[in-house]
């Protein structure tokens, strides 16, 4: 197993999120929610495949597996914490998300948990 690359913890990501609003996601919507090429997404997906986060079943939908699971929930509970912090302090919900979406990759668990902790004590 690699490590796992920026734009492999978006589309994981991006699985996750689909996969709450319908039950079976393929690798077009994917494409089309993150607005990339085909390809682009076909070798992203092959490399989790391979790599064992995802699950792709022979009728081309994509399952997470555990291991795919806990990453995405992961950057999806930093992207969702992180947006909300910024637009607490007055930052548009457009900017806060694009800013989230960066800092959720490179963020440290020490300073995330942090952040988690200053917004539970100031009732954010």
């Amino acid at each position: 197993m690699h490590e796992i690359q920026e734009s492999g913890e978006m589309y994981l990501e991006t699985i996750l999120i689909l996969s709450k609003k319908k039950a079976n996601v393929r690798s077009i919507d994917v494409a089309t929610y993150m607005n990339y090429s085909k390809p682009s997404i076909s070798r992203g997906i092959g490399i989790l495949k391979d790599d064992g986060y995802v699950i792709v079943d022979e009728a081309g939908f994509l399952k997470l597996t555990d291991s795919g699971r806990a990453i995405a929930e992961k950057i999806y509970e930093r992207h969702q914490v992180l947006s909300t912090f910024f637009t607490s302090m007055g930052i548009d919900e457009d900017t806060a998300s694009r800013d989230a979406c960066r800092i959720e990759h490179v963020i440290s668990d020490e300073t995330f948990e942090a952040i988690k902790q200053f917004m539970d004590e100031h009732k954010m």
